[in-house]
């Protein structure tokens, strides 16, 4: 992407906020990790490794009252809308403090005071409830809009299809993304479709697509930044492709072997935080002292987070029944 561009369309504070972002994303989920191999992670491991461009571009593009309904490779995403390193890390080592208080699995946290849907593992199952709830806006008349994607893995069930086509039949606030990190677990994109982009999907249902590259986190802005205000202003949905890597395997217990090593040393030329930092450096925003003074804040950053996890308390055998059932005013 032209530079001259970036330079005129996101501001300066913008791009170093996203950069700030990036470079957290990152450094929780290696510190998740590195606890994941010490055995002290409730649960499995899932990291946005090489695609954390995705979730901070696209989040950083809402607005306050807009609504996210993410998926797990959406780290970025949860620290923009306020979640804390603290609060994730409570939540992989199932603690009280964490945004589930240690009642469901590591990563599916969600918290409506944040606008941020919880999600389940039948990924793209997230779709249709965003386009529910951007329908649901519509009847209201509030001027907000739904973000909500899944894998490319994802984009073959039939869930997926159903919120497509209902978003696009009824011109929803929803804006719909596929992150296509090329493998759904094991298997490659060639053999899950038989069209060479997903986003070519989008024709079949009358919604405009655009392929982004998912490695530029100007470019994701920019372009969920356009397709959030076509949704805002009535134009209906719109449905962005992400083209992006998976660095790591499926999850940290999956070592990938299956994935082609030339690959990942193709793709590690293209990694988000190095795309951003010669970004600033052509802006002129920023060189070596400050990208090192990111690094040392972001891991401050985790750590106290980390220290915060640890002296959280577990959850008490009673708790787990809290806020499972809705309760009637007699009981």
């Amino acid at each position: 992407m032209d530079v001259s561009v970036i330079a005129k369309e996101i501001k300066r504070d913008d791009l170093l906020q996203m950069y700030d972002y990036l470079r957290l994303t990152r450094a929780l989920e290696e510190r998740i990790t590195a606890l994941y191999r010490q055995g002290r992670i409730v649960g499995g491991v899932y990291t946005s490794h090489g695609m954390e461009a995705i979730a901070v571009g696209y989040a950083s593009a809402l607005e306050r009252d807009d609504v996210i309904s993410p998926f797990h490779r959406d780290m970025g995403a949860f620290l923009i809308r306020g979640f804390t390193p603290g609060e994730v890390l409570a939540q992989y080592l199932g603690k009280r403090t964490g945004p589930t208080k240690g009642k469901d699995g590591n990563v599916h946290m969600g918290d409506l005071k944040r606008g941020v849907f919880g999600f389940v593992s039948h990924l793209a199952d997230n779709l249709p409830v965003a386009v529910g709830a951007a329908l649901a806006f519509r009847i209201r008349g509030e001027s907000r809009v739904v973000f909500a994607g899944t894998g490319d893995g994802g984009s073959s069930r039939g869930d997926f299809h159903e919120a497509m086509n209902f978003a696009a039949v009824r011109r929803l606030p929803v804006v719909l993304f596929c992150n296509n990190n090329q493998y759904a677990y094991s298997t490659p994109l060639h053999l899950q479709m038989a069209i060479p982009n997903v986003v070519d999907r989008a024709k079949a249902y009358g919604m405009p697509g655009e392929i982004v590259d998912g490695n530029d986190v100007a470019a994701v802005y920019l372009a969920a930044k356009q397709a959030i205000a076509r949704a805002r202003t009535g134009e209906g949905p719109t449905f962005l492709e992400f083209k992006t890597m998976r660095m790591h395997g499926h999850s940290e217990h999956d070592p990938a072997k299956y994935v082609p090593r030339e690959l990942l040393d193709e793709w590690k030329t293209k990694d988000p935080i190095l795309k951003a930092e010669q970004l600033i450096t052509q802006l002129g925003y920023g060189e070596e002292a400050y990208f090192q003074g990111v690094t040392e804040r972001v891991t401050r950053e985790v750590e106290a987070g980390v220290e915060f996890a640890e002296r959280s308390p577990l959850p008490e055998g009673p708790e787990v029944l809290e806020g499972v059932f809705a309760m009637s005013a007699e009981s």
